[in-house]
């Protein structure tokens, strides 16, 4: 009887490190990854700046070349996604109509771009989330105007909107919101980033789209809401922005949907697990599909973050096989989060937790410079920690900080004590 295999479904930065690490802690049985792309597994963060750039092409996004992955002995099933899950059994449904039956799954699905009514199949318009969508929207930018609109000014339409104006597009970032990555890192370092978006020749607008504007080749601009008789575009009702190519980059949502059907799972936002990163037994998740209880900060937590993805891939694995009985005992999954973002020559880092702050200080170093730290706190603790523009030693040490929520009266000094 051949034994059951471990199925990891997401050949994402998440899945290939759990892969990875299945191997490395032991497991010697079939491994099977399951990815819903074609493509071997590859890193996101450059698509939406090395990549579209075109500083990078695709092969060098890739996370293991295929005679790197060979020792790993791989059931890889790219182009392949799946459809259901029987946590009962363990037992995955393929769209092929196969069915699995599994040791353990890890479920590394990740995200999907959200996009907007009457985008569907409009030539011009694009997302920004697979590789097959940076090559798109680059080969787009190379080849048909030169007016990008970006609708999000979140990080991605940050990054994004930096990449275009270095490749001399005219840029307009529209955002509900009036400050750029204001829901992360706060409004004091979002005018910083606004001050400098402007100062690179984006143009910075506020609204809600409304629709969108097309001929025969395509789009043409992006209606905002606006109130009927303010002499804008549509008979009045609001502001027509010009655009040969559009940007969608109002965030995501998690991959969940295939995991509906069954009861035991909860899907409400991304798959809840518990703080060993398990959703049901022998059911486990990682990445930026798994909300999981923190054991820190003592709630359920979802980050898209690069660096959370490969930590929480490996600690998912190595918990999977504990329950399995192949390793020794389960251990917590506590991280201090990590995220970073380039835009133009500036470097952002953040440790910690940012959103969701009802106190920010930030410590101007050098303001024309944007050398800035932030500290960010809630219900009287410290949690997170942010800078621009300081070197990575320096930012390291800032980790120390947040790496336990630390009454705020205690985190501040330590803070500018870490400054110098």
């Amino acid at each position: 009887m051949t034994a059951r295999p471990i199925a990891v479904v997401g050949a994402s930065a998440a899945g290939l490190a759990a892969a990875e690490a299945l191997r490395r802690s032991g497991w010697t049985g079939p491994l099977t990854l399951i990815g819903d792309e074609p493509h071997l597994p590859y890193d996101r963060p450059p698509l939406s700046k090395q990549l579209l750039h075109g500083a990078w092409e695709p092969e060098r996004l890739l996370l293991r070349t295929e005679e790197q992955l060979a020792p790993l002995d791989l059931d890889l099933r790219l182009g392949t996604r799946a459809t259901g899950l029987d946590t009962a059994t363990r037992t995955l449904t393929l769209d092929g109509g196969e069915h699995l039956a599994c040791a353990g799954v890890i479920v590394a699905t990740g995200v999907a771009a959200r996009t907007l009514p009457g985008a569907e199949d409009l030539a011009g318009v694009h997302t920004l989330r697979t590789l097959d969508d940076a090559l798109a929207l680059r080969a787009r930018l190379t080849g048909t105007g030169r007016r990008l609109v970006i609708v999000g000014n979140g990080v991605l339409g940050c990054e994004a909107a930096a990449v275009a104006r270095e490749l001399g597009h005219d840029v307009t970032l529209v955002g509900v919101e009036p400050i750029p990555m204001a829901a992360a890192v706060g409004t004091e370092v979002g005018e910083l980033l606004a001050e400098e978006h402007r100062a690179h020749g984006v143009t910075l607008r506020t609204g809600a789209v409304d629709g969108f504007e097309a001929d025969e080749h395509g789009v043409t601009g992006v209606r905002l809401a606006g109130p009927p008789g303010d002499g804008g575009a549509a008979d009045g009702g609001g502001t027509l922005l010009p655009a040969d190519t559009v940007l969608l980059a109002i965030g995501s949502t998690p991959a969940v949907g295939w995991l509906a059907g069954d009861p035991a799972l909860d899907t409400s936002d991304g798959l809840r697990c518990d703080a060993f990163c398990a959703a049901a037994p022998g059911i486990y998740a990682a990445g930026d599909v798994a909300r999981w209880e923190h054991p820190v900060h003592g709630r359920p937590l979802r980050f898209e973050h690069r660096m959370n993805a490969a930590e929480q891939g490996m600690a998912a694995a190595r918990n999977l096989l504990a329950e399995l009985g192949e390793t020794g005992e389960r251990k917590e999954f506590a991280p201090v989060p990590y995220f970073w973002s380039d835009q133009y020559a500036l470097k952002i880092q953040a440790y910690g937790i940012l959103t969701g702050a009802d106190r920010v200080e930030a410590v101007f170093l050098d303001k024309e410079e944007r050398r800035v730290a932030a500290l960010y706190g809630s219900g009287g603790l410290a949690t997170g920690v942010l800078t621009l523009g300081l070197p990575p030693r320096q930012v390291r040490t800032l980790r120390a900080v947040i790496a336990a929520p630390l009454p705020w009266e205690e985190a501040h000094p330590r803070l500018l004590a870490a400054l110098g």
